[in-house]
């Protein structure tokens, strides 16, 4: 069978994040979005999103296909339904739909000439960008009860002290040493070639993904996902961060999303909590305005290749486009559009040249190639974003 995932309405809910990947390629728990539906269904995936990513995001389209929202993480009750779909059948939760199988364009579905087959279990789902961090303990429990059913851990170091041991799980080529690891709250994944270097501190539910590094004396608490090859150090508490960032020396990120390609300076922190403890409001880029998340605690959102000083401080509730550089003491505002450059004292326009060479170095750094496709996907972040950057 042919799967696709497709954006669904919530996406622009989503930016800064899905500026510049779908809403499948999102991180929470311990994979993206689109690796649990693979993994799930054994199968590859493609995607429809906006048309200025679907050059590095494709979309391949057969004669017989099942569509899929991604905003809808995988669970085994609902993929067994979705791998049963017959043509012109239809899975809803509600109003929305999750998946539908069809032989048409996708582009001409009429929901009412389909059978509806309503999904009535529990499952988690993406609608705002502050789920990304709020339900990241549901998702890191769900990613290590499928990704370790049946496997037996690699060995753990002498050197360490465990607290429920059972619930921590190391793959092939980790490295732990000299550390507390407490998962009385929550399951404790290190991935592949990962490592928690000496001193550090980690309380479940947390993952640390492929290659990716606690620094020496680094402080994790739950529920926090350091995604693939990103180095984190100081204190972190329930954030995730997508991959290939750097949060590598000492200060707070706390209820926290990072993109890729993120860097925060030394001693830079955010406060996830009002003086007044009054329930945060955030940009929400849907609407055009700040709006209720519901949430006592909501620290920062960054979108990728995003970078702060040293020293850097953000307010509760902060909302950072992609491609901003953030240097000058004191308190930004709370919402800095893509490619800003500065910080409390005013922003000029972060020019598309001067980020990519940038860009290039850093990714150059490790292994990977600022390619030409990568570029005009920024430069169109550049033009899509300009109608907020009044400087």
């Amino acid at each position: 069978m042919n799967y696709i995932l497709f954006d669904g309405p919530v996406r622009d809910a989503l930016l800064p994040f899905t500026f510049t990947r779908p809403v499948a390629d999102i991180r929470i728990g311990i994979l993206t979005i689109r690796e649990k539906w693979e993994k799930y269904l054994g199968n590859t995936t493609t995607t429809i999103t906006e048309e200025y990513l679907s050059e590095k995001y494709p979309m391949v389209e057969m004669e017989e296909n099942v569509l899929i929202n991604a905003s809808f993480l995988p669970n085994k009750a609902l993929v067994s339904l979705v791998e049963d779909l017959k043509e012109n059948e239809a899975i809803f939760y509600g109003e929305e739909v999750i998946a539908f199988y069809t032989k048409d364009t996708q582009e001409d579905i009429d929901f009412s000439a389909f059978k509806q087959i309503e999904f009535e279990g529990d499952m988690l789902r993406v609608e705002n960008t502050w789920d990304i961090f709020a339900k990241n303990a549901e998702a890191i429990q769900q990613d290590f009860d499928f990704l370790t059913e049946g496997r037996k851990s690699q060995p753990i170091s002498k050197t360490n002290n465990l607290i429920n041991e059972d619930a921590i799980f190391l793959e092939e080529g980790a490295s732990v040493e000299f550390s507390i690891l407490n998962a009385t709250d929550g399951p404790i994944y290190i991935g592949k070639n990962a490592e928690v270097w000496e001193g550090s501190l980690i309380r479940g539910a947390f993952a640390l993904c492929d290659n990716a590094t606690v620094k020496m004396g680094g402080k994790m608490y739950g529920a926090t996902t350091i995604g693939p090859h990103s180095k984190v150090c100081g204190e972190v508490s329930n954030s995730v961060i997508f991959g290939y960032s750097s949060k590598g020396h000492e200060g707070y990120l706390g209820n926290a999303v990072l993109g890729e390609w993120c860097n925060i300076g030394a001693d830079s922190n955010n406060s996830n909590l009002k003086n007044n403890y009054a329930k945060v409001r955030i940009w929400n880029y849907a609407t055009e305005s700040f709006d209720q998340t519901g949430l006592q605690f909501c620290g920062l959102m960054m979108g990728d290749h995003s970078k702060t000083a040293i020293n850097t401080m953000f307010n509760t509730g902060t909302v950072i486009g992609v491609n901003c550089n953030i240097y000058v003491p004191g308190f930004p505002r709370n919402f800095i559009p893509s490619f800003s450059w500065g910080g409390a004292s005013g922003f000029s326009s972060y020019q598309p040249k001067k980020a990519f060479d940038v860009a290039k170095v850093m990714m150059a750094r490790r292994g990977v190639e600022f390619d030409d496709k990568e570029a005009r996907i920024l430069q169109h972040v550049f033009e899509l974003t300009e109608k907020w950057r009044n400087y």
